[in-house]
């Protein structure tokens, strides 16, 4: 649970820093929230998650 609150933060910085400085639109940022919404119900989401996971593992698994 600690990885999705932590990712979902991310991602949000991530968003608001691209409406503020980008030039995002917010309809934009809505079809993005939504194709991610929709995405988690398809079929595909299982490997979406199984990425994620592994690619922030491998994150956790660097030592500086």
């Amino acid at each position: 649970m600690a990885l999705s609150i932590s990712a979902v933060l991310l991602l949000l910085i991530v968003v608001v820093l691209l409406i503020r400085r980008s030039g995002l639109k917010a309809g934009h940022a809505v079809a993005c929230t939504l194709l991610g919404f929709y995405l988690a119900s398809s079929s595909w989401a299982p490997q979406i998650t199984d990425l994620t996971n592994n690619v922030a593992q491998t994150i956790s698994n660097i030592k500086f």
